[in-house]
């Protein structure tokens, strides 16, 4: 029957058993020197990891390149498209100033032409007011009648634009004035409006009917006057 180990000799053999299995220091070393050079190294970079890099780098130049002819084309492009905006708008611009101002020459056409055929009533309200002469009541009654209207439709022709002419005294000026006679005198430089015969009148800037004067002209040669050159010696009167 085995004798019982008591607890000390038991921690004796563990320790022996422990040291026999550490390995001594020379298998150590030798163990060591038997790992291959690799095991203790970092893993080495792939061979070809350089190239790789410089292919990328070139890719991405390339698409950089084109990317930037494109945004050239894609440029130009758009300064097309602007000039042709401009030269567009300008030409709409043109054709809307244009279409304003024939609508505005044909409405002032229209006008002119109508208040052009209200001008002979002015006239023969003009010519009742100075040669008829009411003698009576009745008569003056009749007589104020017609020139209220004829004052009436006179503010009329004014809030529309219309203005008579006061040429007497003026220079004649065939703009504005048709001659319809000419008499001679000496009171008046040549050239010089005497008297309206029929009135003219203006629509705003522009003539509706031209004003029907009297001018002034030379006096004539054989009417006396003291700068008239008097016979030479050698002329014959006869």
């Amino acid at each position: 029957m085995n004798e019982e180990q008591t607890p000390l000799e038991s921690l004796d053999n563990l320790e022996t058993v422990e040291t026999a299995l550490e390995p001594s220091p020379v298998e150590a070393s030798q163990g060591e020197a038997a790992l291959p050079a690799d095991a203790t190294e970092s893993p080495a970079e792939p061979s070809d990891a350089a190239p790789d890099s410089e292919q990328i780098i070139a890719t991405l130049q390339g698409e950089l390149a084109n990317y930037r002819q494109e945004l050239a084309q894609q440029s130009e492009l758009l300064e097309t498209y602007k000039t042709r905006y401009i030269s567009l708008a300008a030409e709409f611009d043109n054709f809307r100033k244009r279409t304003q101002r024939e609508r505005q020459e044909q409405e002032q056409q229209i006008k002119a032409k109508t208040l052009n055929e209200l001008l002979t009533v002015v006239d023969n309200f003009e010519r009742a007011r100075t040669q008829i002469k009411p003698g009576t009541d009745e008569g003056m009654e009749i007589h104020k009648s017609y020139q209220g209207v004829y004052k009436s439709f006179v503010d009329s022709l004014k809030r529309l634009g219309v203005s008579p002419m006061r040429p007497e005294g003026q220079t004649f000026d065939p703009n504005y004035h048709e001659a319809l006679l000419q008499e001679p005198t000496s009171e008046h430089p040549e050239g010089t409006v005497m008297e309206e015969l029929v009135r003219g009148y203006l629509l705003e800037d522009r003539v509706l009917r031209h004003a029907r004067v009297k001018v002034a002209a030379p006096p004539l040669d054989g009417a006396p006057s003291e700068e008239a050159p008097a016979f030479s010696a050698s002329e014959n009167p006869d």
